[in-house]
This record gives C-alpha cells, structure tokens and sequence, in this order.
C-alpha cells in the first residue's frame, strides 16, 4: 500500500465543491481538510501501489472541474 498527501490549489471559491468531488469519487481517503494559505485542500489517500496513484492524481483529481494544481507527497513510513 502506498499513502500520500496531495496538495490542492483550486480556482477562487470551488475549494468546498472541489473537496466535494474528491469525496464521491470511490478514492480511499484517510483524511480531508480545507486550508487557509499557499493550498486550499489537503487530503491523505491509501493506493495499492504507485501507478494507481498516479491514476487516482492524473485521471480522477486533476480532471475535477475547479482544480488548478497538485502536489503530491508519497508517505515514506505509514
């Protein structure tokens, strides 16, 4: 299992929608929180491995109506 946070920039006042989205999308998601600061939206998800990591970031996140920008950090120790 791989974990990682990804960090999310939204376009101005999607953050609740976006954050939203993410939630109805089957992603196994361990947390959520919207943020004040550099990101609007940081979750925590659990992937089998890293390609369905890649594909829940690239295919299903940045694909969202109202997501500007990512950053993903892969959790080193769960």
């Amino acid at each position: 299992m791989v974990q990682a946070y990804v960090l999310i920039n939204t376009k101005p006042g999607k953050e609740k929608e976006v954050l939203e989205g993410i939630k109805k999308m089957g992603i196994k998601l361990l947390d959520s929180s919207l943020l004040y600061g550099e990101y609007d939206i940081i979750i925590k998800i659990d992937a089998e491995n890293i390609e369905k990591l890649r594909s829940i970031v690239l295919d299903i996140i940045r694909k969202l109506d109202g997501v500007e920008r990512t950053i993903t950090l892969i959790a080193a120790i769960t």
